[in-house]
């Protein structure tokens, strides 16, 4: 047992500061690896399961629509019940539906199994970004995210070449086998080395109508965006888009809400959430379509389409926990701007991948400038948005951002071929699939320029810095809740459980801890 053992002493340098990330990286990195091994795997599971482009739509769209509707009540069980163990039990659970993925025998069951995956995720992600920031000392949770945000985006990035080498390998169902003897480490790891936190102030209930109306307002809005809006999808957009309002109401009427609508008093955390919207659905566009456009108009098989994203893996791998420090330092409005500003100079060369495209030419300048602007960006955009909140709520922080990531990228998936003029069958075309590549990609450069601009207007150079000022809340902004403001710059503390010994408290912060509310 390390010395620095105690919820919110862990430091990074120490053999159980290592543990941690890696298993919190090895977790959450498990539910991104698959989101794009998938994407490589579209064309082969289309023609394998002879499914539409709607088909294959909703195999990505099912798992981000449950993911997205019950992450925040994933935050909120692991706040309540302990995070590590609703974190195993995710991991647990993810593990089983990729199971039945693979065994999938029809277009029809994958998505449902898909579905069930986002349940899965839901439960683990949360937990993964809560536990770093419970059990590590102030001063290496930047550093600790960081370090988490470079392992995850490996997995995340080295998914395409993984799955380019098991759909032209032994197939494309081995991309959800490999999840089950990968989640059996992660929980082994865990059970020994992670130690257990929870907020001792959360009262135990859980808005179970929140988390349906969300369910149902987005699978409406997703189906209409799929299937188009006529008839009766046109009528289910408007049912989602109702349903929102409704979910919207509930939560401020609600005692214990899913989605405790006094965290937008914080102006840092509404305005990097909405950061996180922006880039985050062009980061799911982009990955989305650009392994089709590599595969069915250039040419490449699923190995080499995959191969070609390896620059951004290895620039995430060495310099996402450098950019952590640097956010710290530096403060991270600069690096929320330049990131997604670099992200979309990297989409823009991406207008140069077509029939016969170079990859030294053409792929690898636009991917190598995208993969830089993903790791100055990732790392300071968790930091902010958890620094922003009391630790005690850090699992319902990392689940509202979760949230607003996977809901971003369900609706530009469900919408995005539709606006580039991409239907049906027309993924299997060349023609077809480079003239909406091309629209796409001007659409996600616009995305990633607006949050850029949108992190230059809002965010606070001092948002990380330990002295930073607390203000109360600026009701301009938003106070559309009754609940009272908390007390600045202090916290309740967290309970801690390892395997070392009982329950124990740790000491609150004091006051202007570099992890207290960003308010005013």
């Amino acid at each position: 047992m390390d010395t620095q053992g105690a919820a919110g002493g862990i430091r990074l340098g120490t053999a159980r500061g290592r543990w941690v990330v890696l298993t919190t990286a090895l977790g959450s990195g498990m539910a991104m690896l698959d989101g794009t091994v998938v994407n490589v795997a579209l064309p082969r599971i289309g023609a394998d399961l002879n499914a539409s482009l709607a088909a294959l739509q909703w195999t990505v769209n099912a798992y981000l629509l449950t993911l997205a509707a019950l992450i925040l009540l994933g935050g909120s069980l692991g706040d309540r019940y302990g995070r590590r163990k609703v974190f195993m039990i995710g991991v647990c659970w993810f593990a089983a539906a990729s199971a039945i993925c693979a065994a999938a025998p029809t277009i029809e069951v994958l998505i449902l199994a898909r579905a069930l995956q986002g349940v899965g995720g839901a439960l683990l992600t949360p937990g993964s970004l809560a536990m770093l920031q419970a059990v590590f000392h102030p001063d290496d949770r930047a550093a600790a995210v960081g370090a988490w945000s470079g392992l995850g985006g490996v997995s995340a990035a080295v998914g395409p070449f993984l799955g380019g080498w098991l759909v032209d390998g032994p197939g494309w169902r081995w991309i959800f086998l490999l999840n089950v003897p990968l989640a059996a480490v992660v929980v082994a790891v865990a059970a020994r080395h992670v130690p257990e936190t929870r907020d001792p102030q959360d009262p135990g209930r859980f808005d179970v109508r929140g988390a349906v109306l969300a369910a149902l307002s987005l699978g409406g809005v997703t189906y209409a965006l799929t299937e188009g809006l006529k008839g009766y999808s046109a009528l289910a957009g408007v049912a989602g888009v109702l349903l929102g309002v409704v979910f919207v109401l509930a939560e401020r009427r609600t005692a214990h809400p899913m989605l405790p609508l006094e965290l937008f008093r914080s102006r840092q955390f509404t305005s990097v959430n909405l950061v996180t919207v922006c880039v985050y659905a062009a980061f799911s566009g982009i990955f989305l379509l650009l392994t089709v456009q590599l595969q069915t108009v250039a040419g490449f098989s699923p190995l080499t389409a995959g191969v070609a994203l390896v620059p951004t893996t290895l620039l995430m791998l060495t310099l996402s926990s450098r950019a952590g420090r640097l956010s710290k330092a530096i403060g991270p409005r600069l690096p929320l701007f330049l990131g997604p500003m670099i992200c979309a100079v990297g989409v823009l060369l991406m207008l140069r991948i077509g029939p016969g495209a170079s990859y030294w030419a053409d792929v690898l300048p636009a991917v190598t400038v995208l993969g830089a602007g993903m790791t100055l960006l990732v790392a300071p955009l968790t930091a902010t948005v958890l620094a922003a909140v009391d630790v005690q709520r850090a699992g319902i922080a990392s689940g509202v951002n979760n949230a607003a990531a996977r809901a971003a990228g369900l609706i530009a998936v469900a919408a995005l071929p539709a606006l580039a003029g991409l239907s049906g069958d027309a993924y299997q075309v060349p023609a077809e699939v480079d003239s909406a590549f091309r629209t796409a990609m001007m659409i996600c450069a616009g995305l990633l320029a607006t949050g850029g601009l949108l992190a230059l207007a809002t965010v606070r150079t001092d948002a990380l810095a330990p002295d930073r000022p607390v203000a109360e809340p600026d009701c301009d902004w938003y106070c559309g809740t009754t609940a009272p403001p908390s007390s600045p710059g202090r916290r309740a503390a967290t309970t801690l459980t390892g395997p070392d010994g009982p329950d124990r408290p740790s000491p609150p912060d004091p006051p202007n801890a570099p992890d207290g509310p960003a308010r005013g």
